[in-house]
């Protein structure tokens, strides 16, 4: 599951188990490992709630399975991908966007998304005024632009905590997609 031994049991805990199991059909390692402090796995919880509730779904998953590709994050990348194949495109398509989104068949808007995001979480000082206003030129306002590098921003936290705990992604993943996505959306982590 990780490379740190599981939480003792707690109330808490227990009610993060039940939750999650009951949303996702199964008990997510990450939720196993956030037992070490259900603390902070209700503030990641709020703060990701209240980052995703400010934009599109459609922008937020792009911006987060590149926020997860550039710090090569597979859990995330997995999870994510498969929320775009279920809710906005083709297995296909989801695994050309995970190698080249260039040229996976999105729009201008969304490729300038996903380069800006990826760009921010593989290096945010690389981030220019120039940047920022690429996106602005694509039609995004200041507000879009800072959803944007919020949800960066919260992919760094969690892909982060996960990748140096060793948290292993969910074995569902091996069932739910297809081995050809699984491989594009594995990105080494």
């Amino acid at each position: 599951m990780s490379f740190l031994q599981q939480a003792e049991q707690s109330p808490d805990t227990e009610r993060m188990f039940d939750t999650d199991t009951n949303a996702m059909g199964y008990l997510p390692n990450y939720t196993r490992l956030f037992a070490h402090n259900p603390a902070v796995y209700v503030a990641w919880q709020q703060l990701n709630g209240a980052v995703k509730a400010g934009m599109e779904l459609r922008r937020y998953e792009l911006a987060t399975l590149a926020a997860a590709r550039a710090l090569r994050s597979s859990y995330c990348g997995l999870a994510h991908g498969k929320v775009l194949r279920d809710k906005f495109f083709d297995a296909p398509t989801v695994a050309a966007i995970a190698s080249d989104h260039g040229s996976a068949g999105l729009s201008a808007q969304e490729v300038a998304v996903v380069n800006f995001a990826g760009k921010a979480a593989a290096d945010a000082n690389s981030v220019t005024e120039a940047d920022v206003a690429g996106l602005r030129g694509h039609g995004l306002d200041d507000t879009d632009i800072f959803h944007v590098i919020l949800a960066v921003g919260a992919r760094c936290f969690f892909s982060t905590v996960l990748s140096a705990a060793g948290a292993e992604p969910d074995p569902q993943y091996n069932e739910s997609l297809d081995v050809d996505l699984r491989q594009a959306l594995s990105f080494g982590g």
